[in-house]
């Protein structure tokens, strides 16, 4: 099942445009750790910095050989293991839709859900000023210090009601 990824935030509420998510540049967070950028490196962290979609390892791997055909699975993986290990990726199973397939995508500048169609697989990312306000509250009555969020909703999008599909 192919996946699109359809970005909505709470925008029609009168928020200002610094409530979209953002991704910061992947290649720019490397350079300025001191990272070494090899050729194919480089190759699969612009793969993923520009994906409209949210990546799995088979599909990071066909995109990159379709540029370069002696990248393989190992560098794919040591690639995904650097960027988790830097703190610029996340991994997530969005509901498992495909299976028990992992997706990656560049960490943003926002918190945000993803909702999953079990119909036709697109995800939406959805940022809102009420999560923000939920995860200070947590933290206010829990004095839990949060450092990582990840929340999944799985239903039937808009356009698959509409359809009936």
């Amino acid at each position: 099942m192919q996946t699109e990824t359809i970005v909505a935030s709470d925008s029609h509420l009168g928020r200002s445009k610094g409530d979209s998510i953002t991704r910061p540049s992947l290649m720019k967070e490397l350079a300025g750790r001191g990272i070494r950028m090899t050729a194919q490196r480089r190759l699969l962290v612009g793969i993923i910095q520009d994906s409209p979609r949210h990546l799995d390892v088979a599909t990071l791997l066909e995109i990159a050989r379709k540029q370069d055909g002696d990248v393989d699975r190992a560098t794919v993986y040591r690639t995904i293991a650097l960027l988790k290990e830097q703190g610029l990726i996340d991994e997530l199973d969005l509901m498992h839709i495909d299976g028990e397939k992992h997706y990656y995508e560049a960490k943003t500048s926002r918190d945000h859900c993803h909702m999953a169609c079990f119909r036709c697989g697109a995800i939406m990312e959805y940022a809102s000023s009420s999560f923000e306000k939920l995860k200070k509250e947590m933290v206010q009555q829990s004095g839990f210090q949060i450092r990582v969020v990840r929340l999944e909703v799985g239903g039937i999008c808009k356009r698959c009601q509409k359809t009936g599909s």
